[in-house]
């Protein structure tokens, strides 16, 4: 069995800016809405039979308690923020599991569910379908791993340590370093991509990293200076560890076959109809 997870909110934002505008007869926006139930549709008519989409229902989480530069809804397209509902809507009608995030993230509900979804034996891998760098976290092997749906490139846990030089259990520690732009926290000054993976490839973890750059017997260009600056502020780099790990602990779902998607919910060919859409349902299924 294969458990396809599906990042609403990265496929909200990349449809609303990659599609036309389509304005509906009665004035609402829903081209990025279209194009996000148009990911579930395809992976329904390839095969899939279990797919829980997550999404950020409310932008804001508690990371913003924590770190004030973190990410909001500020400066978000309105005609975008307008058709979150309307998604999680049409994908509860489709009869897709859906996660809308409050106080947490949809990465928090993607690592989440994927880590739930692993511990069952019947799943013989979970697809988790964004590219975003802080869900190679939850890569395990080759059983659970990130799929980009635009190139359909998949990452297993090799993947990860070649695109970020540290394998997914220290992509929280590689982020403290180098920041993460798209989440709002700027990492530690100086640490870069290449310098990042090379000293937590001797160390593992930030802790564990000593002071004295005479101990770190690696080749890393301005050693002197990237321990001076992390031994200055270790705790802020903590800090965006914690902003970098995702919650594994949400409890989506009790069992997996929760997850099977048996067919629309009564009335979402009106909802079809309110979006404009040709086709609402899979022209074909096959069992996966």
């Amino acid at each position: 069995m294969k458990v396809h997870l599906v990042d609403g909110t990265y496929e909200l934002f990349r449809y609303h800016f990659a599609l036309p505008s389509h304005v509906t007869a009665a004035g609402r926006e829903v081209a990025a809405t279209r194009g996000a139930m148009g990911t579930v549709l395809q992976l329904l008519e390839e095969g899939a039979t279990h797919v829980g989409v997550a999404t950020d229902h409310v932008i804001e989480s508690f990371r913003n308690d924590l770190w004030p530069g973190y990410k909001t809804g500020d400066g978000v397209d309105p005609m975008l923020k307008r058709q979150f509902q309307p998604l999680e809507d049409s994908l509860v009608a489709m009869g897709v599991a859906t996660w809308p995030m409050v106080e947490l993230e949809a990465d928090d509900g993607l690592a989440s569910a994927a880590h739930y979804a692993a511990q069952q034996k019947r799943v013989h891998r979970v697809c988790i379908w964004t590219p975003d760098k802080d869900l190679a976290q939850s890569v395990v092997g080759d059983r659970v791993v990130q799929i980009a749906r635009r190139t359909n490139e998949v990452r297993n846990e090799d993947g990860v340590v070649e695109k970020f030089g540290v394998p997914p259990s220290q992509i929280p520690d590689y982020l403290a370093l180098v920041g993460d732009s798209a989440d709002g926290y700027p990492g530690l000054p100086g640490w870069g991509a290449k310098s990042s993976a090379t000293v937590l490839a001797r160390f593992r973890h930030l802790e564990s990293i000593p002071a004295d750059c005479g101990d770190w017997h690696v080749d890393v260009a301005n050693a002197g200076s990237l321990a001076r600056t992390l031994t200055a502020q270790r705790d802020l780099a903590l800090l965006f560890r914690t902003l970098a790990t995702l919650r594994t602990d949400i409890p989506l779902f009790a069992d997996v076959e929760e997850l099977r998607w048996s067919g629309p919910k009564p009335g979402f060919e009106q909802i079809g109809a309110r979006l404009d859409a040709a086709r609402t349902v899979p022209s074909k299924r096959t069992r996966g």
